[in-house]
């Protein structure tokens, strides 16, 4: 171990910058720069509360993802199921990444940039065939950013991601100096009509942007990228990774805070938009006009692709390891591929079948990652992990099945299974899962203690 520490190279506050870069730039794509925008239309004078809800499932829980990684010593989204088993850790891994990934994340990258940024440039009844070609070079470019895996770290972090925070910091600037209207002004919808329902809203719109489930899945690739620049320990990786996790995911915070205000003085001037793409949209382009309109075209672009690369990236990383047969190029592709034929159904479509998902994997992700966290007590104990997951799948199935499209929900059997989700409590909110997610932690952990207090005796 002591020979190991020699030869590990020390990191300069540079490196730790790039890492962070990389980082935010992982994280931030399509759905960062929309929901918030949009979230700060709906909440009007809300608008703070709202942040402080949207906030937590925006960053902190996203925050705690990369700090899971880094106390459980993990490589992945793998190794944070693995407590359950290797059955439940991979097919944990393979929902995560089919959510975050070809199904519906990564194509909502291309779909997202095509809709805000191209698209008003694109003559009507082109669109189809534009968004074709533009998805084509889209993830041509992410699968050839990502194709040497070394390259990563240095195209992410030290090319794209300052472009990206150059041209926001001027749309900011712009926005300060001359404000649409006044963020206290503006109205609340009736969902943001009373601070209560404001914190619940936005921390529930903090599921669309995906982050707690990407910190998981771009574990393997920021420990990948620290390795290389030197730390080979595992202990060394993983103070890198949360040191370098709070200052990206920090910056994250500030520029969330940032939109949602930009989207409440907006209301000065529009009336709510129908998506965060149309109220971007309308503000650049009545601030620069055409200009306005080219740069935030550059902005999506290119904020959505650092992501799609991450994506992309982590699926191939992940499943080549877990499945060596196939290289990490073949991996790559083809969800590089997938994901170019399913952003070409259309953002709507993707949207309206990515929810039901991510209304069952967060509530999974967010027990997982907090069981992650407390490793160091509960030493990845299988009991307490086994409870509080029993506890929490099936009202997080019933959440699954009451956000499905109307023409799945209106079923007869899931109007059956929604009555029984509607006794629960908090089901009303979306978070039915909640409290019997804690009767179960409270069950292992009892479990837990009493068998180390057996032990310790027989000792």
């Amino acid at each position: 171990m002591d020979e190991l520490k020699k030869v590990e190279r020390k990191l300069t506050k540079k490196d730790y910058f790039v890492v962070s870069s990389m980082l935010f730039a992982l994280f931030f794509g399509a759905g960062n720069l929309i929901f918030p925008l949009h979230l700060g239309q709906l909440a009007g004078h809300n608008w703070f509360i709202a942040t402080l809800g949207f906030l937590i499932t925006g960053v902190v829980l996203p925050l705690l993802s990369i700090m899971a990684i880094a106390l459980t010593r993990s490589e992945g989204v793998y190794d944070i199921g693995l407590p359950l088993g290797a059955g439940f850790a991979v097919t944990f891994m393979a929902l995560i990444h089919a959510t975050i990934g070809p199904f519906f994340g990564t194509p909502r990258t291309a779909t997202v940039s095509f809709t805000v940024g191209i698209a008003p440039f694109v003559g009507k009844g082109n669109e189809q065939l534009a968004l074709l070609i533009y998805s084509a070079l889209f993830f041509g470019a992410a699968c050839w950013i990502s194709y040497n895996e070394k390259d990563i770290l240095n195209r992410l972090g030290k090319v794209l991601n300052p472009i990206f925070l150059l041209l926001l910091f001027l749309v900011f600037l712009v926005a300060m100096i001359n404000p649409l209207g006044s963020a206290s002004a503006g109205h609340a919808t009736s969902a943001y009509a009373n601070t209560g329902s404001a914190f619940l809203n936005g921390f529930l719109e903090g599921y669309n942007t995906m982050d707690a489930l990407a910190g998981l899945a771009f574990g393997i690739t920021v420990v990948t990228a620290i390795k290389q620049l030197g730390k080979k320990e595992d202990r060394s990786v993983a103070v890198v990774t949360a040191r370098s996790g709070i200052l990206g995911m920090g910056a994250v915070a500030v520029i969330y805070f940032f939109l949602i205000l930009i989207g409440a003085m907006s209301l000065g001037k529009f009336t709510l938009s129908a998506d965060g793409g149309v109220a971007f949209s309308q503000i650049v382009q009545h601030y620069a006009g055409a200009v306005g309109q080219a740069i935030l075209a550059t902005l999506m672009t290119i904020t959505c692709l650092t992501t799609a690369v991450g994506l992309v990236a982590a699926f191939g990383q992940d499943f080549h390891k877990h499945f060596p047969r196939f290289s990490y190029r073949f991996w790559l592709f083809m969800s590089s591929f997938a994901s170019f034929l399913i952003a070409n159904v259309g953002l709507n479509e993707i949207i309206a079948w990515s929810t039901p998902f991510l209304m069952f994997l967060y509530p999974l992700s967010m027990v997982l990652i907090v069981l992650s966290v407390m490793a160091p007590i509960i030493k990845k104990d299988s009991t307490v992990y086994f409870f509080t997951v029993l506890f929490t799948v099936p009202p997080a199935l019933l959440d699954f099945i009451n956000a499905l499209p109307d023409i799945a929900r209106n079923q007869a059997w899931a109007q059956a299974l929604l009555k029984v989700r509607s006794v629960l409590p908090l089901s009303d909110v979306g978070m039915s899962w909640l409290l019997p997610a804690l009767i179960g932690l409270m069950i292992g952990l009892v479990l837990f203690f009493v068998k180390k207090k057996q032990v310790s005796k027989q000792a």
